[in-house]
C-alpha cells in the first residue's frame, strides 16, 4: 500500500529514537522485525506530522487530536487494520519510553480505540496431511535415484526429513529451529532447549521420531557433537547454519510433493502442531508454554479449531442431537 507520504531516512529527533531502539533491542530483547517495523512507524510519523502540520512532532506537546487526525489519515489511505494496529503500538511504546526518561509525563494515546483486526481462523493441515509431508523428502530422493544416473547425496533429505519431524513435534518457529544448536537436545530426558521471543527460553519435549531422524542425519554428515554447532546446517562442511529462506523453498517443494498446497508456510505446521494438541485434549495453558506464548489470548485462536471434534462427541453423546 503507498500514500502520499514521504519519510526522510533520519527522524529530526534522532537521539530520542536511537535510544528508544536501544531500549527495545537490549533491554526488552525485541526481534529484529519488531525493531525494524516501530522504526518505520516511527519515521513514518514524524513524516505525517511535517507533511501536514508543517514542523517536526514535539513529542511533549502533541495532543490526543493529533493521533486521530492520524488515525483518520491511515483509514483514508486504505491501510489495514493490522498495520494500523503496528503504527499505534509503535506510537505507544515509544511514549512509555519518554516517560521513563522523564522527556513527558504522560502518554495522549491514551484511550483512542482501533480499528479491531480480523479474525482470521489459522490454517492447519491434517494428521494424514502431516503424515503424508513428512514423508515427503524420502518420496522425492527415491524419485531422484531413479532418474537420474549420479543423485548425489541424500544429505538434504534427511536433513528435511529431521526439520520437518522437529516442526511438528516441537511447534517450535522457524527462527527457533534455525537457531538450534548440539547443546540444546537433551537426548536423556526427550527435551529441546528453545530461545523464543526476548530470548526467553522453554523446554520443549521432542518425539522419539524426530529424534531418530536427528540421528540418522548426524551420522550422515559426521556432525562433530560440539556444544556451539548447529543442529541443522545450509552446509554441513562448513557448518553453516540452516535459515529460514532455505527452509520455506525447500517446503514448498515437499507440499508439491505430498499434493498439498505450496503457499503453506513453516507456521502452519505450528498451527497444525497446536490444533491437533487440543483436539486431542491438552489444557489450553499447557499449549501456550510449549508455543512460548507470553499471553494465553494468543492461544485462544486455536480453541474454536476443535468445533469439529466437539460437534463429533455432541453427536455421539447427546440424547437428543
Amino acid at each position: 500500500m503507498k500514500d502520499s507520504i514521504t519519510q526522510d531516512k533520519e527522524s529530526p529527533t534522532p537521539s530520542l529514537l536511537k535510544g528508544f531502539l536501544d531500549e527495545l533491542a537490549n533491554v526488552r530483547m525485541a526481534s529484529k522485525n519488531t525493531i525494524r517495523n516501530y522504526a518505520q512507524a516511527l519515521n513514518h510519523f514524524d513524516a505525517w506530522h511535517r507533511q501536514t502540520h508543517g514542523c517536526p512532532p514535539q513529542w511533549s506537546q502533541l495532543e490526543r487530536m493529533v493521533f486521530r487526525s492520524y488515525l483518520r489519515f491511515l483509514g483514508r489511505e486504505k491501510y489495514s487494520r493490522s498495520s494500523t494496529q503496528i503504527h499505534f503500538s509503535a506510537l505507544r511504546t515509544f511514549y512509555k519510553h519518554l516517560i521513563r526518561q522523564g522527556v513527558v509525563s504522560e502518554t495522549p494515546i491514551r484511550d483512542i480505540l482501533l480499528p479491531k483486526k480480523a479474525k482470521r481462523l489459522p490454517t492447519f493441515l491434517t494428521q494424514d496431511q502431516i503424515l503424508a509431508l513428512l514423508e515427503a523428502p524420502a518420496k522425492v530422493w527415491q524419485q531422484r535415484l531413479e532418474t537420474l544416473k549420479q543423485p548425489g547425496s541424500p544429505e538434504a533429505y534427511l536433513r528435511d526429513t529431521a526439520v520437518l519431524e522437529t516442526f511438528y513435534s516441537c511447534g517450535m518457529r522457524v527462527s527457533e529451529l534455525c537457531g538450534l544448536r548440539f547443546q540444546d537436545v537433551l537426548w536423556e530426558t526427550q527435551l529441546i532447549k528453545v530461545i523464543g521471543k526476548g530470548n526467553k527460553e522453554r523446554l520443549c519435549p521432542v518425539g522419539r521420531p524426530a529424534l531418530e531422524s536427528i540421528g540418522r542425519y548426524w551420522d550422515l554428515i559426521e556432525h562433530p557433537r560440539q556444544a556451539d554447532l548447529p543442529v541443522f546446517m545450509a552446509q554441513a562442511k562448513t557448518h553453516t547454519p540452516l535459515y529460514p529462506r532455505l527452509i520455506q523453498g525447500r517446503l514448498k517443494a515437499y507440499l508439491v510433493a505430498a499434493g498439498l498446497d505450496p503457499n503453506l508456510t513453516p507456521h502452519k505446521l505450528r498451527h497444525s502442531f497446536a490444533t491437533h494438541l487440543i483436539n486431542a485434549g491438552a489444557d489450553l495453558r499447557s499449549v501456550q508454554e510449549l508455543l512460548g506464548h507470553a499471553h494465553l489470548v494468543t492461544t485462544q485462536i486455536y480453541t474454536h479449531l476443535s468445533t469439529d471434534r466437539l460437534r463429533e462427541v455432541y453427536q455421539e453423546s447427546h440424547p437428543r442431537a
